[in-house]
């Protein structure tokens, strides 16, 4: 391992994150009592060009009114390519309340783009007197963003998270396909007859969390399209947690539930690590390096793996 050890990422829960258009205010008390860790208030594709200005007003009055409890709250600006971000940013900050805690900054391509919105942010809470630092968080969804994501990764203190966004990332790349993440019908290989379905967004998640990872970064998986799809929906997750995603998108209040099921370690996982700690412990004060748990080698390596599940368990439970 080099000697510039990996930083740690944000200590918080980022199981699911809940999407809701700031047109609709209707949303805003059922998202705030909802079991998602994260909302996400929408300026971008939800809103149409004529109530990105009503939506913006909406959001800034209910960072005053509602309760939002412990949720993080978000809210996702417009593209840098619009004409809308800047009165965004400047809105949401000169006259939100300190309860927003990020801004979500969509179709990042490389570091400039965190970096325009960062000097913005920055002048704004100087000359505002904020004294809460927003967060960022960036969606990867072109080819740039996916040919430039560590040093996006890189490109600011204040970013906090990343997540894949299928469905532009897929417009941006060319590929044939309308589905919104998941397995894809022509994504298949063919063995003595049988078709076998890959994932086609399987190398563009692993680069995000080795960037994010690099620089302690959350790393989350965006959008599955088809809500009436709860195995699909499942399957995605489970396949992104496993690669070191740390949360899911829900752009329906049922996908919330299955997001938190997936990103939760589950009991019988917790007990299992806490188990090969203990027996690596056991075998530490022995003075050997290594020891058998179930039938199979268990090492230093094995503890970072078990104290991974562990303390995310233990941060989700407080």
């Amino acid at each position: 391992m080099s000697f510039r050890l990996q930083p740690a990422s944000p200590a918080r829960p980022n199981r699911c994150q809940l999407f809701g258009p700031g047109s609709n205010t209707k949303l805003f008390p059922k998202m705030a009592a909802s079991a998602a860790d994260v909302i996400n208030l929408d300026l971008e594709d939800s809103v149409a060009p004529n109530d990105k200005a009503q939506a913006r007003r909406n959001i800034i009055a209910a960072s005053h009114e509602i309760d939002w409890n412990s949720k993080y709250l978000s809210v996702r600006i417009n593209g840098l390519d619009t004409p809308y971000w800047y009165r965004d940013v400047v809105e949401l900050l000169e006259e939100g309340s300190e309860r927003i805690d990020q801004i979500m900054i969509p179709k990042v391509g490389c570091a400039a783009d965190v970096y325009a919105v960062d000097a913005l942010v920055t002048a704004i809470e100087t000359a505002k007197g904020r004294k809460k630092k927003i967060s960022f968080e960036v969606i990867i969804e072109s080819a740039a963003g996916i040919a430039h994501v560590e040093e996006i990764a890189a490109s600011s203190p204040r970013l906090q998270a990343m997540s894949l966004g299928a469905a532009d990332f897929a417009a941006s790349m060319g590929m044939q396909t309308t589905g919104i993440g998941g397995t894809q019908e022509n994504y298949y290989m063919l063995r003595e007859g049988a078709k076998y379905w890959s994932d086609p967004w399987h190398w563009a998640q692993t680069s995000i969390v080795a960037a994010c990872r690099t620089h302690g970064i959350l790393p989350v998986d965006g959008p599955f399209g088809d809500f009436s799809d709860d195995e699909g929906f499942r399957a995605q997750a489970l396949r992104s947690a496993t690669l070191g995603m740390v949360g899911k998108w829900a752009i329906h209040p049922k996908q919330i539930a299955l997001a938190n099921e997936v990103f939760t370690p589950s009991e019988a996982a917790v007990n299992e690590a806490r188990e090969i700690l203990a027996a690596m412990q056991e075998a530490t004060a022995r003075g050997e390096g290594a020891t058998v748990y179930k039938g199979r080698l268990v090492d230093i390596a094995s503890i970072k793996q078990a104290e991974v599940i562990v303390r995310q368990a233990e941060m989700i439970k407080n």
